[in-house]
């Protein structure tokens, strides 16, 4: 079985996201900056794409680039309240009165 190719994240600030296109089908993290928190609202696999663990490497690139800018997290979508509780060391860039 050939090896997959390395999935590469790219940052849309245009359109506030995070994104990689796989196979032809686009996945997100979308986010909202209100001053220096980035709200992390939304993020979209295709189901032809599930299991792969692209949502995780999306979160993650949104996340390494709110710790380099040196914004804290509003952590709205579900998938990444439950990524951040399985990845501790990402929450203490939580926003005052966040909790994941």
């Amino acid at each position: 079985m050939p090896t997959p190719a390395p999935i590469e994240i790219v940052h849309n600030a245009e359109a506030r996201r995070f994104e990689a296109v796989i196979d032809g089908a686009l996945a997100r993290c979308d986010y909202r900056r209100v001053g220096n928190v980035l709200q992390i609202h939304h993020t979209e696999v295709p189901a032809a794409l599930e299991g792969r663990g692209i949502a995780g490497k999306l979160v993650a690139a949104t996340l390494e680039h709110a710790k380099a800018q040196g914004l804290r997290v509003a952590p709205y979508c579900s998938y990444v309240r439950s990524y951040m509780r399985r990845h501790p060391e990402t929450q203490a860039l939580l926003a005052p009165g966040q909790a994941v």
